[in-house]
């Protein structure tokens, strides 16, 4: 069982905001910031969701926020394998709706890749993808 996302589980302290490491982050953009309005969101959705249909893998809950995607998945594959997935599939579906002009991934080049290894943990990360991500996002953009 693998969750793809990431949240501050140890309730670490969070480091202080640093404009040199903002400003060097700002410099290695290839493109604008890319923000998903709702038809980013459906489109994404539907590949993650069609991915787990072609491959096999139950999809037990899926949030795809304006600028990240939050996933709990049963795979039997790595789940390094599990999110390259889901990015290309996700990246191609954007390009073929025209939601992504751009030779390179939209996405970062890691991700969070967590194993649950019991039912409660698994319980723990369904609730805070769906509901432990804020507000709803509407249907529509403005």
């Amino acid at each position: 069982m693998s969750r793809i996302g990431c949240e501050n589980v140890d309730r670490a302290a969070y480091i202080p905001p640093n404009e040199n490491w903002h400003r060097y982050n700002r410099q290695q953009l290839r493109a604008k910031p890319f923000i998903l309005g709702a038809q980013e969101r459906k489109c994404i959705e539907a590949a993650v969701r069609e991915t787990c249909r072609i491959r096999k893998w139950s999809l037990l809950a899926i949030n795809v926020r304006t600028n990240h995607v939050h996933t709990v998945v049963c795979a039997n594959r790595p789940p390094k394998l599990v999110l390259n997935a889901f990015k290309a599939n996700a990246t191609r579906e954007l390009r073929e709706q025209k939601l992504w002009p751009h030779p390179f991934s939209p996405w970062v080049r890691k991700g969070s890749k967590r194993r649950l290894w019991n039912e409660r943990s698994v319980a723990r990360a369904i609730d805070y993808v769906l509901y432990g991500q804020g507000e709803d996002l509407p249907d529509f953009d403005d």
